[in-house]
């Protein structure tokens, strides 16, 4: 299990792990695509076999990064618009700090990193002190003919100062039946020791677009448990989102390396859309209050997790999820 590691450690084990990435990763074993990204200000667009397919911000007017939207390879929007589009009337108007797809979690050395300021009254575990993620660099922007990669650097920064430094890393791979996006996390202790506490309220979340939320999509997990009543709480390698959006039959899953901590991971998955990986929940999840969830982070060492998303046609079984995780689940 990667877990409590040094800093210089957490860099050469991510460094190492993505620069295996030319490997096909694709559920459908078909051609790799080229992608290419582009910096435009505060956003980097993706494009994969010429085009379009998602955007990430580092906006320092919003309280996080995020990607949005994300779509499948037929082109059609997968996630969520709201709030980043609040002029699409369509889009439900709850939970605005559930962006198209993110990393925080809502207890950090007491701060609330998943909920934002702008607002707070959706924030609803009792933390009234919102912590921002703010880009400190963009160290590499690199396309390809089989994938392409970015990194980013991050402070997390509380209303007392910065408490901690974090690495967001992607590859993006797809060929003409899939999207493929591998996410490593890096928290680093940088400025001191960190404790993540024990909350629903977390970690690497997608909200899904609305035609997709269940009913009348369909969310399943990788026992076979389906709907929010057999997946939120309960622990599973992955959890895929599927339905029909606009004429096309597409799905959206989220896997949990094996090496993560405490994998398979936990859930925060609802019917209304949000598809959230938490390792940190614990006591919520399983409703007994000798559990914890806390994970504590020595001053200069470091926690890494990784996950897989994979946007893929048709449902589970269609869009070959099962065997696209044992893949991303071989690699070191």
């Amino acid at each position: 299990m990667v877990s409590r590691i040094s800093s210089a450690a957490a860099f050469s084990l991510v460094c190492a792990s993505f620069a295996t990435g030319a490997v096909s990763q694709s559920g459908s074993g078909s051609a790799e695509l080229p992608v290419v990204l582009t910096r435009n200000g505060y956003h980097v667009d993706v494009q994969v076999g010429g085009r379009p397919f998602a955007t990430y911000s580092f906006d320092p007017s919003v309280a996080k990064p995020y990607w949005s939207p994300l779509r499948s390879a037929g082109g059609i929007v997968v996630t969520r618009g709201f709030p980043m589009t609040p002029a699409d009337a369509s889009e439900d108007r709850d939970e605005p700090h559930q962006r198209a797809m993110y990393f925080a979690h809502g207890d950090i050395n007491g701060f609330d990193f998943w909920g934002e300021a702008a607002f707070a009254r959706w924030s609803d575990h009792g933390l009234s002190t919102f912590g921002r993620t703010v880009l400190r660099s963009l160290d590499d922007i690199q396309g390809g003919d089989v994938g392409g990669s970015l990194q980013a650097t991050f402070d997390l920064v509380a209303p007392t100062g910065t408490i901690a430094e974090e690495t967001q890393i992607y590859r993006i791979e797809g060929d003409e039946q899939s999207r493929t996006i591998d996410c490593e996390f890096v928290i680093r202790a940088a400025h001191g020791p960190l404790v993540i506490g024990d909350t629903k309220e977390g970690t690497f979340a997608i909200r899904v677009v609305k035609a997709l939320d269940s009913p009348p999509g369909h969310m399943v997990n990788a026992s076979g448990a389906s709907g929010e009543k057999g997946i939120w709480g309960k622990r599973s390698n992955w959890v895929d989102y599927y339905g029909r959006v606009a004429g096309e039959d597409v799905g959206l899953a989220i896997f949990d390396h094996p090496r993560n901590l405490r994998a398979p991971t936990y859930w925060h998955a609802r019917a209304y859309g949000l598809l959230a990986a938490n390792p940190f929940g614990l006591k919520v999840f399983t409703a007994d209050r000798r559990q914890s969830g806390r994970y504590d982070i020595p001053d200069g060492g470091a926690l890494v997790l990784r996950y897989r998303v994979f946007i893929h046609h048709g449902n589970p079984s269609q869009g070959g999820v099962a065997e696209a995780y044992r893949r991303f689940a071989a690699q070191n």
